[in-house]
């Protein structure tokens, strides 16, 4: 069961989000709830807040990819650590690290449920960008 779990969470984040909104309603539940405390504050997120989102960022990005460097799953919550890299419309030639985050997700019937979230602006540092390499 935890190796389904991880797989959809996994195939979400592969997802090229900003591209492909339509997706939303295969990953997330309708009654999806994100608590997010970010550099900038804490916000909450339901659905149509996170389409919105990556809508927005479509805008602004020729290129969003996610790099996982842990994905940890147990019973129906997953844990996921990763790298948000862009690539913006004014410099499509030069992608750099955007945001780190970690997720802890409970899926409910298979989608992401509610999710709590930390994340931080991006560090191009090499030691910080080594910590988030896959072991």
């Amino acid at each position: 069961m935890s190796e389904t779990v991880k797989n959809i969470v996994r195939s979400f984040y592969e997802t090229d989000l900003i591209h492909i909104t339509e997706v939303f309603s295969k990953y997330l539940h309708p009654e999806i709830e994100l608590y997010w405390n970010s550099s900038f504050g804490f916000n909450k997120k339901d659905f149509k807040d996170i389409i919105n989102m990556f809508n927005e960022m479509s805008s602004s990005f020729d290129s969003l990819r996610c790099e996982i460097s842990h994905l940890i799953a147990e019973n129906q919550t997953v844990t996921v650590r990763y790298t948000y890299f862009v690539r913006t419309i004014e410099r499509p030639d030069k992608e750099e690290a955007v945001a780190h985050v970690i997720t802890i997700w409970e899926l409910k019937d298979n989608k992401l449920y509610r999710g709590y979230q930390i994340s931080q602006q991006g560090d191009h540092t090499s030691e910080n960008m080594m910590s988030f390499m896959s072991k």
